[in-house]
């Protein structure tokens, strides 16, 4: 059997693909010269033995597809968000009702939770302030926006990019 095949050979496959991401990025900046090669499998080893105690691996998989696709998504969103608080600071007739909202995250705590965070704070007018109980605060400039249905919204979006289990 494979070990890409073998879900209990999960840490060696974590480890398989981040060495090689991470070799492959050291031979992108430094080169491919036999030195500069022998220093790059010893840096990528030192990379990915800290990146395996600091961020363990996950069961679950992600689509890449799905993700190539949330790519001009995140992009035109980022604008959208960059225009909309311009506006709202140079025109002093659109209203701004700031307050928080409370939004419980179906995923759990860790990196799926903390991609959800990084891509919702680009929303128009918002951006994660803090962690209670489970579920994210976002500061919000106009809490009359529908911004509980377009957190879901991005929520689904991530969600279909991973195939990972989600909490609730």
């Amino acid at each position: 059997m494979s070990v890409f095949a073998n879900p209990s050979a999960l840490p060696v496959r974590a480890a398989l693909v981040r060495g090689a991401g991470f070799l492959a990025f050291w031979v992108i900046l430094i080169g491919f010269g036999p030195v500069d090669l022998v220093v790059g499998l010893i840096a990528a080893a030192a990379a990915t033995w800290t990146s395996l105690r600091l961020l363990p691996p996950q069961p679950g998989r992600v689509r890449l597809t799905a993700v190539v696709s949330l790519i001009p998504h995140f992009l035109w969103k980022s604008v959208v968000a960059s225009v909309d608080v311009a506006r709202r600071a140079l025109d002093p007739r659109l209203p701004l009702r700031p307050g928080f909202i409370a939004y419980r995250v179906g995923f759990a705590p860790g990196p799926a939770c903390n991609v959800f965070a990084a891509i919702t704070s680009l929303m128009p007018g918002t951006v994660p302030c803090a962690d209670e109980d489970g579920a994210l605060v976002y500061h919000c400039l106009d809490v009359g926006q529908p911004v509980v249905e377009e957190l879901a919204e991005e929520e689904r979006r991530l969600a279909q990019a991973r195939e990972a289990p989600r909490d609730g």
